[in-house]
This record gives structure tokens, C-alpha cells and sequence, in this order.
């Protein structure tokens, strides 16, 4: 797999270019391939801890004096990443995974660093979903750490295992907007107090200090296009505050901000917005504008007695300027689900 993979770089006009390709991919896939070896192997270290410990009468004592007397030696012979502390890591490593695919297909593709954070998340499903997203979007540790730590998993709109609905009327499957859309955001990063001690100014100036880790925050495939988006009519002008382009929607993505609680004014005005972007900036192959109302309060009977209860482009979103207790998001979620359950 990987000779094939150099064999299908493609050659220009430049050798010097070209070599220099060929050079870097097979430092990636090399770099790669030993992760996942290291990775493997950890996986097989902690599989024979655990079937020794299950040799000895009293486990709890017999497991401590094999992870001390492993440390010893294999530290003297192989360096500090055989510490009792990472010992014990291994052996959590395959008690979390007993299943070797797992760890073949999924748990190899990460750095150990990764896997490290991973293993401790207690919901299997969301640990599968933090191997596979990180994996495929590249975060840091510090990224995935924070994502972790801030509840990404339980934040998506929509908990199905594919992103996907089949439409009946069309072969080709549509991408839903709504596991685009999370609820609520997290703005740790932004450094402003909670509601109602900032204002919409403050805010949309530290999201443009930090634009980075909002990027982050709202997810996949977007990337930033203006502040204070202008669109004009032949009477008025309006300014829209963030707008954003996702290329895996395929469309833009408009964000008003909302310092204080949703109201049925702003609903109306972002689905005007909506609609103006869509007649004057929406382009050839584009699919329709979405808006996403970042408020600081939701009025549920705004939310359920106006056009976003049924829509699939505008949705309103509470955010929140500090990482939250896993207490305070299960509030949250159930208080959705409760509403959407009505």
C-alpha cells in the first residue's frame, strides 16, 4: 500500500519539485508506519500484563509488583516511555480495547498521545468517534484535549452514525446541515465573563482574535470569509456580522451574534439575511445559505413557535464563554431533548 501510494504522486515539468515530493510523502509514511507499530505494540504489552496478572492470587498486589519490576528493567534497557505511570497506561490501553481490530484499524492510525486521552473518555461510542475524528482532521493533543474536555461528542446536533440522508426521490445521498450545527458552542477561549457582563462587540472582536480556535469550535470544513459582511439593497444596507464558506456543505454560512436572549426580531431578521444572500451572493453549483443564531439565552417558545422549529437552514445555537462542567452540558442536552421530544 504505501509503494503504491509513492507510485501515484504525479511528476511536473520540475525534478527538483518532484523528488522533493517523493522524499516528504515517504518520511510521512514512514513516520506513520512507526507510529503505528509503537502503537501495536503497547496494544500487546498491555494484553500480556493483564494475562499475567490473572496468573496471581491476590491481582491487585501481584499486577502492582509486575508493573514495578517491568519498570525497572525495561527502563535501564529502553528509556523512560516503560515508567510505571505508562505501564499502567498499556495496560488500561487494552483493557479499553480487548478487541484487536479496534486497535488495528482505528487506535493505530493516532499517535500514542492521542490514544492516551482517547482511552479515558468512559462512553465507547464517543471514544470510536474521537479515533476516527481526529484521526481524519488532524488535531493536536491540545486540540483533541480541549475538544474532549469541552464535550464535543455530546454537542452535535444529530447523535445518528452517518451524517447522511437518502433522499427517496434522488439516488445520490443529500448532507444534512443540522450535524453541521452544534448547541451548545463552547467559547472558553474568547476570556469574556458570562452573560449579561460582555457585549456583542466584545465578543465578535475576541472570536476575531481567536479565529483560529473558532474554526476549531464550529467544526468541519469551514473557513472564514468576512466580518461585517455588506449587502445592499437599492434603499438599505445590512451587515452581517461573521460569514463563513463550507466547502463539504458546499454552501455559506452566515452568524449573527446575540449577546443576550434570542427573540422571534432576530429570527425574522436572519431569515432575511438568508434570503438576500441567497438572491445576491449565492453562487452558480452553491447549495442554499444557512444562518446560525450564537445567542447567550434561548426562548424556547421563540424557538418552537417560529420558523426554526422545521428548518433546515437557520438554527439558533446557545454559546457559552467559559468550558463547562460535564454536569452543565447533561443539563443542556436533556433540556433539547426534552423540547424536541414535545
Amino acid at each position: 500500500m504505501k509503494i503504491q501510494t509513492l507510485a501515484s504522486l504525479r511528476t511536473t515539468a520540475d525534478i527538483v519539485h518532484d523528488v522533493r515530493s517523493i522524499l516528504e510523502e515517504a518520511r510521512r509514511l514512514s513516520v506513520r508506519a512507526v507510529n503505528s507499530a509503537m502503537v501495536y505494540s503497547y496494544w500487546l504489552i498491555g494484553k500480556r500484563i493483564v494475562q499475567e496478572e490473572q496468573q496471581g492470587a491476590e491481582r491487585a498486589t501481584y499486577g502492582e509488583q509486575i508493573l514495578k519490576r517491568l519498570s525497572q528493567e525495561l527502563t535501564s534497557e529502553f528509556g523512560e516511555g516503560f515508567s510505571y505511570a505508562n505501564l499502567r497506561n498499556m495496560r488500561q490501553f487494552y483493557r479499553t480495547y480487548p478487541d484487536e481490530q479496534i486497535c488495528y484499524t482505528l487506535c493505530s492510525q493516532l499517535p500514542w498521545s492521542h490514544n492516551r486521552l482517547i482511552m479515558r473518555v468512559d462512553d465507547p461510542s464517543a471514544r470510536e468517534w474521537y479515533l476516527r475524528e481526529a484521526a481524519e482532521q488532524q488535531w493536536t493533543v491540545r486540540q483533541l484535549e480541549r475538544n474532549i474536555h469541552s464535550f464535543y461528542y455530546q454537542r452535535q446536533l444529530e447523535k445518528s452514525e452517518t451524517k447522511m440522508l437518502h433522499v427517496c426521490s434522488q439516488s445520490v445521498p443529500t448532507i444534512d446541515t443540522r450535524s453541521f450545527v452544534k448547541d451548545p458552542y463552547v467559547l472558553e477561549f474568547v476570556g469574556l465573563p458570562p452573560y449579561p457582563e460582555h457585549r456583542e462587540k466584545s465578543l465578535e472582536d475576541a472570536l476575531m482574535d481567536n479565529m483560529q480556535q473558532f474554526l476549531l469550535e464550529l467544526g468541519r470544513g469551514f473557513s472564514f470569509v468576512k466580518r461585517q459582511y455588506r449587502i445592499a439593497t437599492e434603499t438599505s444596507d445590512f451587515y452581517i456580522d461573521l460569514v463563513f464558506y463550507n466547502y463539504i456543505l458546499k454552501c455559506f454560512v452566515l452568524v449573527d451574534l446575540k449577546a443576550d436572549k434570542l427573540t422571534h426580531q432576530d429570527v425574522g431578521q436572519m431569515d432575511m439575511y438568508i434570503r438576500m444572500f441567497d438572491d445576491l451572493k449565492r453562487g452558480e453549483g452553491d447549495n442554499p445559505t444557512i444562518g446560525i443564531l450564537m445567542c447567550a439565552e434561548k426562548d424556547e417558545t421563540v424557538v418552537k413557535y417560529s420558523v426554526l422549529e422545521d428548518s433546515r437552514q437557520i438554527f439558533a445555537s446557545k454559546y457559552l464563554p467559559y468550558l463547562p462542567s460535564e454536569e452543565e452540558i447533561r443539563r443542556e442536552l436533556e433540556q433539547r431533548s426534552m423540547i424536541d421530544n414535545e
